[in-house]
């Protein structure tokens, strides 16, 4: 099949990835642009998961204040190497980041750091809910187990849904940068300041 040059331009715009990248992706999805934007972002997610354990001990901190000037934000995130750190879209990425805490207020960046009892708090709390509701005892586990999960959607950052676009989650949109920049990246740190809390 013949994919012309303004498909695969059009699809680069749309994903920032490499033209054979995007040229073969068409090839393999006949040509469908939005098929081969999906095909692109698994293929990013087998790399990003290559990458996952490769140290990110270089990287930048960014800050946002609201306009109001009542909330802010800070980030720490990671990457490999000082050349990736100075781009445009590591920069942007930050930048969207801290955005996302100063509007999501996450308390956690993941959910491995939530302390045990806060979970076990939640637990209980989800199953006594559903226990009130006059749930079946047998099933009360599961419905907690499927708060828990609603849970680490509001609050650790990386299972959040990005405020801009509502199909993508936090750690979507970092593994999208893993591929495109080819280097593993860490949040290491996040603040997040409110006048008034």
């Amino acid at each position: 099949m013949s994919i012309d040059a303004k498909t695969v331009k059009e699809l680069r715009e749309r994903t920032g990835c490499g033209m054979m990248d995007c040229k073969n992706a068409l090839v393999d999805t006949k040509g469908d642009v939005e098929k081969a934007i999906d095909f692109l972002r698994e293929k990013g997610l087998a790399k990003a998961a290559k990458k996952a354990s490769r140290t990110a001990a270089d990287g930048r901190v960014f800050s946002y204040i609201h306009t109001n000037g009542k909330i802010g934000a800070m980030i720490e995130l990671n990457c490999e190497t000082d050349f990736v750190a100075k781009t445009d879209e590591f920069k942007e990425l930050g930048h969207e980041i801290c955005m996302q805490v100063a509007a999501a207020a996450p308390q956690y960046i993941k959910p491995e750091d939530v302390p045990q009892e806060v979970l076990d708090r939640e637990k209980e709390i989800f199953r006594q809910q559903a226990l009130d509701e006059g749930k079946p005892e047998n099933i009360v586990d599961r419905i907690a187990e499927g708060k828990l999960n609603k849970f680490y959607e509001n609050n650790c950052l990386m299972e959040q849904v990005y405020i801009r676009d509502g199909d993508k989650k936090i750690k979507d949109l970092i593994i999208d940068h893993i591929a495109k920049l080819g280097e593993n990246m860490v949040i290491g740190n996040m603040s997040r300041f409110a006048i008034g809390e």
